[in-house]
């Protein structure tokens, strides 16, 4: 037999196999083939055993799962260690920012098993990210939308009743919120924009403002996933110099929006300390900050946006499930991951980590909480982008960034050069 219809043969039998593992949960079997499963993840365990135990998969004496929490900081090397010495897990639980870097280690469901019709009908949007030509390559597990804490009394102070809905309402706010002492050293801020390095999530705050702009940041194209983050889009300049240009005038100390700049404290620590105004953070922060200052008066609302845009849009992360490629159960994993996003699964996973959920079935119920609403309704409007490289990405973003504030580059020069080390990155 030619070593193309080996591969072949290989091919048609996993698919059967997974074929054969989607047919006995539509049926609810418990005559599947038995599978001892390793999951390794980046969540706390307390999280995945929720999920699991108000699974279906709790019941099926068929499937036993051990959950293994890796420290994401060595998710990557441990996980390769693993790999190489044919120790690693069958499945994993990552970040969004570690999917694509390990696209080559993970298998991808054919969509003869899981159809990407049935996948937009259970999962919000901002997941069809794990997408490919070839099928699905991860299933969402938790989705943490960007939202906007702001100070209260700050708000008060000023008799300005309400936060901003949009960017431009940012700029009468300046002045009213942002103090400084006779040195011209800022005391308190109306907004953290304009810097990199002392600005909580400035990654995230930066793709949300690129994305609003009409800047993709990637887009999958024959050649694979390649950058856009320089491309015009017939316009007569780049909307993401739009967005960068937004963004840095706030660190520009001859701008009229100054009010931010390198040597102030971080982000979240000046608004903890009750100095800054309105803070960009993610929904999975209420439960800290309301812990490291209980006597904080903030409220929460949604990340402003661009005024008279098409459409709202809001940046979020997302955990979710893979399988891995070297997995001998898989069969066995693609029940799992069926198991760990159903229903009642996810809706216990919400319950423990107060974050909105990624399924459309979920989102539907509005939570009573004041604050949760906004986190649901953020989620709806939520999109991500394909990122090659969480860590790599956050150093071309903050030395973009950097070489325009500090007078090194041109914004046009910096998103080039960005756009070139992105691209880099996603052919690796």
């Amino acid at each position: 037999m030619s070593n193309f219809k080996i591969v072949l043969t290989a091919i048609f039998a996993i698919c059967i196999v997974v074929g054969i593992a989607l047919f006995a949960l539509s049926k609810g079997s418990s005559t599947t083939t038995a599978a001892n499963l390793v999951v390794w993840g980046t969540l706390p365990t307390e999280v995945f055993n929720a999920a699991y135990k108000n699974s279906s998969l709790e019941s099926n004496k068929q499937i036993s799962i051990s959950y293994v929490k890796v420290p994401e900081g060595t998710f990557d090397a441990d996980f390769l260690e693993a790999l190489a010495s044919g120790q690693g897990p069958d499945i994993v639980l990552i970040k969004d920012t570690s999917v694509y870097k390990h696209r080559n280690k993970l298998f991808v469901i054919p969509y003869d098993s899981y159809s990407a019709r049935n996948f937009k009908d259970n999962f919000l949007p901002v997941g069809e990210i794990f997408l490919s030509a070839e099928g699905v390559v991860a299933l969402p597990f938790t989705l943490d939308p960007l939202v906007m804490y702001w100070n209260r009394d700050m708000f008060s102070n000023a008799l300005i009743p309400t936060p901003p809905k949009y960017w431009d309402e940012i700029y009468g706010l300046v002045d009213k919120m942002t103090k400084r002492d006779s040195g011209g050293n800022i005391l308190q801020s109306a907004i953290a924009l304009g810097a990199f390095s002392n600005i909580t999530n400035a990654k995230e705050i930066v793709s949300q403002l690129l994305l609003q702009a009409g800047t993709p940041i990637v887009s999958r194209s024959l050649q694979g996933v390649i950058s856009v983050l320089n491309s015009q889009f017939d316009y007569p300049i780049a909307p993401s110099q739009s967005a960068i240009n937004f963004y840095t005038q706030f660190g520009n100390p001859t701008s009229p929006a100054y009010s931010w700049n390198r040597s102030l404290p971080s982000s979240l620590n000046f608004f903890l300390s009750g100095n800054l105004a309105m803070y960009i953070g993610f929904a999975s922060e209420i439960s800290s900050i309301q812990q490291k200052n209980p006597n904080l008066n903030f409220d929460v609302t949604y990340v402003p946006q661009i005024r008279d845009a098409p459409k709202k849009l809001v940046f979020a992360h997302s955990y979710s499930l893979s399988i891995v490629k070297q997995s001998k159960q898989i069969a066995g994993a693609f029940l799992a991951l069926a198991g760990l996003t159903e229903n009642s699964s996810l809706k216990s996973v919400g319950q423990i980590t107060l974050l909105p959920p990624v399924r459309l079935d979920l989102i539907k119920e509005l939570p009573i909480d004041s604050f949760q609403v906004v986190f649901y309704n953020s989620a709806l409007l939520s999109k991500s982008w394909i990122d090659p490289d969480g860590v790599a990405t956050a150093t071309i973003f903050r030395d973009m960034i950097d070489s325009i504030t500090s007078g090194r580059k041109r914004q046009n020069e910096a998103l080039s050069d960005a756009n070139l080390e992105l691209n880099s990155l996603l052919s690796k």
